[in-house]
């Protein structure tokens, strides 16, 4: 008796742990779900990686326009600009040093020359662009 009583406790607590294992699979799963949707940008002119040669031609707006489009949600001095492929779609990658030496990526598409996406750097990599600064200026 003691031991049908302990095999139907088991049983039991087995169908449990399945339940929140299943619980928290599915929850996993939403929360990826959501995150990849909100990582992703959507621009206006898809590309693949193999076409990268021709992005210059595919792009509908020229790179001034947009350094000024970027310019003007951050304001700050331009280090860089390329064409890219972000996420499948063609779309200007505009890094700017901001007043705080902090350092913004701004996505503009290539397209119509919307901001996508500003991403600002964390410290640690403001100091990778401090000490290279000093290594140019020596």
């Amino acid at each position: 008796m003691l031991t049908k009583l302990k095999r139907k406790e088991v049983i039991e607590m087995k169908k449990i742990l399945m339940l929140i294992g299943g619980i928290l699979l599915v929850g996993f799963i939403a929360l990826g779900a959501v995150y990849a949707q909100q990582a992703g940008i959507a621009g206006s002119i898809k590309v693949s990686d193999r076409e990268e040669a021709k992005f210059a031609e595919k792009a509908a707006i020229s790179m001034d326009d947009a350094v000024n489009a970027a310019l003007k949600q951050v304001p700050g001095k331009v280090l860089k600009v390329e064409l890219e492929n972000e996420n499948g779609y063609l779309v200007y990658g505009v890094e700017i040093v901001k007043a705080d030496k902090t350092i913004a990526d701004v996505k503009i598409d290539a397209g119509n020359g919307k901001v996508l996406k500003i991403d600002t750097d964390q410290d640690n990599e403001r100091e990778d662009h401090d000490n290279n600064n000093e290594k140019r200026e020596r």
